[in-house]
């Protein structure tokens, strides 16, 4: 049964029973505690949270996830995936344990001809709470399980909680048993190898506390509504029915594998270190395809470098698989095709992701090629500061190793393989120990955003007070109305709820209706007042929505006191919101400029809307030329000049996204969404921010620059209204002074300008060769007047203000002087930019000796407070200190003396 066909006879069979099939959402993830989308329920946690009302009393989907916790595993194991899809069915408030278990036993055992997946019943084993009575007893009813095959485990296995206060409960596990060729009898507890879990059944009745561990916390006591959340892993479930002996077999995955058999020659169960490297390959290649899909770009930081790690990842396979060649213009489309019957976004959309992709790859065979002369020099290195009197190899540092892999993303697989082609060996234990320091700092961060995450809690709190007792969210008027009669109905002082504030004091206050537009989407929150009937006055310079439907406003209290249930009004700063709805319409139009431009792949990515000012990132492979940078200024003018208006629409999502409305990649909408339009269906975005009425009250619009802030992601920095008319006048000036200071019309100002810097470069050149015609003449007296030191001629020199290029130079011509009939050094230092620099060669008599260039350098570089490196024959070095550099020449002859 292909992957696809299990996926859709899960969504038709809970459809069947009055289930709401909801869609993916996408993997970015919309916690800020968390990167990505890691389980099925997680778009449903604000409904099981009860900060939202749940529209559907029952709900299906087909969840995309990813998880790169143990990344270092995958491919060495049966189930390790970085993307799986998580089959989930959830009940909010509807049924519970009786009716779960009975759609679980239904869909398992049911046969493939009506639907169900057709596992025998005698395979099934299921796990439950040690004293969850009910569970067990209906899973004997129901399923007429006997006792042996009802196991019961400890809170550690079988108890779900979110880690921190809000629901948990029991849960009971349902495994397939693979066959005694698998391992052990004796159920899940004794092996889960042969004993397979497949669907995870959530019965959230408690509401926990903060504090305690995964296995002890305290219960609060019980949820008002129950609810279900079950999850049921598609590519466990595919292996099995498929007769394949791990996920990476599946249909979904296999086809990248027999693409790396193809490209690499080599057998796939021929050998195992090689089968790894091919399931790494089709895992990730899956994965990334899935993020790129999804809006994610490569990076170093966030989303974006997990999703760098798993391209570079599996080219670094590919690469040991003896495949030199590009590999993701190959195998890439044998993923998509793979995933398209259950993703055909992914074909559509295929040109932008294969773009950022082939760009990735690209890029790291670069940063491959660096790598490995950064290395040859590290190697060099262990090899010149081995102690040759004991024969023993020589060991790479563990610093080392971790700076290639950390600072230059080289594999230290990689790192390792061509070491011991050199014959030295890599200190692993100290590299391990400086990656495990890493991730402590990495969890110690997830730790602090998790907890940051927890404050949520008083909004949380008051969230729900006020649904219990308006029923309804804080009214936003703010498209209408720039003022609002308002009642206080939160207050919270230090982030701890409050019922009264005396000024002076920072408040956050909460409205019962408010014209203020709260931080999203880009757009930067309104500023204003909130005055109250009393006389208390507070300035609000921030509104946040925590939570939806909650908006926060953050201020200052300057006068009065201010107590809940007092009446005021609230009242925005009107210039400030039309100039950030006039960027906010800015942005629009340079969207739709774009795309006209550059074609549709041209995706926003990213945005700012603040007062006369935007910043807009967008996705494209190479930079914008400047002629179509003026040219898409130039159509975001002209259509200000039509003055098109611009309208907004209530839609259902679906009608909305078949009118062509633009939405933003990884951002999460509901069942209806807000449709804004510029000159009719000229520009059509889904978009809950504030504009003007038409295209003309932006006045004007300026692009300042179009540059790159990440692979594959542009960015475009521009000024609207008064800021544009500003910097025109600006410019307007400094042309004036320009003109005044060279003689020359506006017009003749370029061909000017260019005229002086071909001069100057002119000159610079003749100065250039004038100093290395000064330098080179200093070698024959250099090289006659070298000190002997021992056995080895040393000339140790300081050339003042020169080039590194001039010092390499005169370094080289020194030592060709010297010749080769003794051991010669030659080290000379000078100052470039303000820095000092060190370079040092030596002859082959020399390195004969035992004298090296790159151990040299590095013993001047260190006076100079820096560091240096580079072959036997010839390195350089420098550091930050240039008032050492007579010190510097001395320890480097010290170092030849000893």
């Amino acid at each position: 049964m292909r992957t696809a066909e299990i996926r859709q006879r899960w969504l038709d069979f809970f459809s069947a029973r009055g289930h709401a099939v909801v869609p993916s959402a996408p993997l970015i993830s919309p916690d800020p505690s968390t990167l990505f989308v890691i389980a099925g329920m997680v778009p449903f946690i604000p409904y099981m949270l009860g900060e939202q009302t749940s529209p559907w009393p029952r709900a299906t989907s087909v969840q995309k996830c990813v998880r790169t916790l143990d990344i270092e595993e995958v491919g060495k194991t049966t189930r390790h995936g970085t993307f799986f899809q998580m089959n989930g069915n959830f009940s909010f408030g509807d049924y519970f344990k009786e009716g779960a278990i009975t759609y679980a036993w239904e869909l398992v055992t049911g046969s493939q001809a009506d639907g169900g997946y057709g596992f025998d019943p005698d395979s099934i084993w299921v796990t439950v709470f040690h004293d969850d009575d009910e569970a067990a007893a209906l899973w004997k009813r129901i399923a007429g399980l006997p006792d042996e095959r009802i196991q019961r485990r400890g809170m550690k296995d079988n108890f779900w909680s979110t880690g921190a206060r809000g629901p948990a409960g029991p849960c009971s596990e349902i495994y397939v048993d693979r066959g005694p060729q698998y391992g052990a009898e004796g159920g899940p507890v004794v092996d889960e190898d042969r004993y397979l879990e497949i669907w995870n059944l959530v019965f959230m009745q408690y509401e926990r506390d903060n504090g305690g561990t995964k296995e002890s916390f305290p219960i609060l006591g019980d949820l008002k509504q129950k609810n279900i959340d079950t999850g049921m892993g598609l590519e466990r479930v595919a292996y099995l029915l498929q007769g394949v002996d791990n996920l990476y077999e599946i249909d979904q995955v296999r086809p990248v594998i027999d693409g790396a058999v193809q490209m690499s020659g080599r057998r796939y169960g021929a050998d195992h270190d090689d089968d790894v490297r091919m399931r790494v390959v089709a895992d990730h290649v899956r994965s990334g395809l899935m993020l790129m899909g999804d809006g994610v770009t490569p990076s170093n930081e966030g989303r974006g470098y997990v999703l760098r790690r798993l391209l570079r990842r599996s080219i670094r396979a590919m690469r040991l698989l003896g495949v030199d060649d590009p590999a993701l213009p190959v195998l890439l489309p044998m993923s998509r095709d793979a995933m398209r019957d259950s993703y055909p976004e992914l074909e559509r959309d295929f040109d932008r992701i294969s773009q950022v992709a082939y760009a990735e790859e690209e890029a790291f065979r670069r940063t491959l090629a660096a790598g490995t002369t950064i290395l040859d020099t590290a190697v060099a290195g262990a090899k010149a500061s081995a102690p040759a009197e004991t024969g023993a190899r020589p060991v790479l540092s563990g610093a080392d190793a971790f700076q290639l892999h950390d600072t230059y993303g080289f594999p230290i697989d990689l790192t390792l393989e061509m070491a011991e082609e050199h014959g030295v060996d890599v200190d692993r234990e100290a590299f391990r120990t400086l990656m495990a320091e890493q991730r402590s700092r990495a969890r110690a961060d997830a730790l602090a955003k998790r907890a940051g995450h927890a404050n949520l809690a008083a909004y949380q709190d008051l969230h729900q007070t006020l649904a219990s007792e308006t029923a309804k969210p804080v009214t936003f008027v703010g498209y209408t109305d720039a003022q609002a009669r308002s009642t206080v109905v939160g207050l919270l002082v230090d982030g701890v709820p409050a019922p009264a504030a005396t000024a002076p004091a920072d408040v956050e206050v909460v409205l019962d209706v408010t014209p203020f537009y709260a931080e999203a989407g880009g757009q930067q929150a309104d500023h204003g007042t909130i005055v109250l009937d009393n006389g208390a006055r507070i300035e609000v310079d921030d509104v946040q929505a925590p939570l939806k439907g909650l908006s926060v406003h953050h201020g200052r209290l300057v006068d009065g006191t201010v107590t809940l249930g007092e009446p005021g009004t609230a009242s925005i700063d009107t210039g400030r919101r039309q100039a950030i709805a006039r960027a906010h319409t800015a942005t629009h139009l340079v969207h739709k400029a774009l795309h006209e431009s550059l074609g549709e792949s041209a995706t926003q990515a990213g945005s700012l809307n603040a007062p006369s000012r935007l910043r807009f990132d967008f996705r494209s492979p190479s930079a914008t030329p400047a002629d179509v940078v003026a040219e898409i200024e130039a159509r975001v003018n002209e259509r200000l000049q039509d003055d098109l208006e611009v309208t907004d629409s209530i839609k259902p999502i679906d009608e909305a996204r078949a009118m062509g409305a633009m939405a933003l990649f990884g951002e999460k909408y509901g069942n209806e969404v807000r449709v804004v339009s510029i000159g009719g269906d000229w520009s059509l975005e889904l978009c809950a921010g504030t504009h003007v009425r038409r295209s003309g009250e932006l006045g004007l619009v300026t692009l300042l620059s179009e540059s790159a802030i990440g692979s594959g992601v542009r960015r475009v920095d521009a000024l609207v209204g008064a800021g544009a008319y500003g910097y025109q006048a600006k410019e307007r000036a400094l042309v004036g002074q320009l003109s005044g200071l060279l003689g020359a019309r506006p017009d003749e100002l370029a061909e000017r300008v260019s005229g002086l810097m071909t001069k100057l470069k002119e000159s610079e050149k003749e100065l250039a060769a004038l100093r290395q015609a000064q330098v080179l003449a200093l070698a024959g007296s250099l090289a006659s007047g070298a000190e002997q030191v021992g056995v080895t001629r040393v000339v140790a020199y300081d050339a003042g203000e020169q080039s590194p290029d001039d010092l390499r130079t005169l370094v080289l011509d020194v030592r060709s002087r010297l010749g080769d009939s003794a051991p010669s050094v030659v080290a000379v230092g000078g100052v470039a930019k303000g820095r000092p620099v060190v370079v040092v060669a030596t002859n082959a008599a020399a390195r004969e000796a035992g004298l090296r260039a790159g151990a040299l350098v590095r013993t001047a570089s260190q006076v100079l407070g820096g560091g240096g490196g580079g072959k036997d024959d010839l390195a350089q070095g420098g550091g930050s200190d240039a008032d050492r550099l007579t010190d510097a020449l001395a320890a480097v002859r010290t170092a030849v003396a000893s």
